[in-house]
């Protein structure tokens, strides 16, 4: 009779391992599709490269300071030559 139960706790601690895995692979699915839809919801706008040649239209006059301050965007600290 002990042998049974053993066996029968192992069952059902088993059975509790494969029911806890089953319910995170379903959250990590979930997150995933929840990333993935707000990815499609609010997709990267286009970014373009630093320095005045790559602007549609350039300023007449582009010094060191506006290098510096357009290759730091979007931080927030202006270049420590300001």
């Amino acid at each position: 009779m002990k042998v049974g139960r053993w066996i029968g706790a192992a069952a059902l601690v088993g059975a509790g391992v494969l029911a806890y895995r089953a319910m995170q692979k379903r959250k990590e699915q979930r997150q995933s599709e929840q990333q993935s839809e707000h990815l499609q919801a609010h997709p990267m706008p286009p970014v373009r490269d630093a320095g005045a040649e790559n602007m549609k239209t350039p300023p007449r006059r582009w010094s060191r300071t506006d290098e510096r301050s357009d290759e730091s965007f979007p931080a927030s600290d202006p270049p420590a030559t300001y």
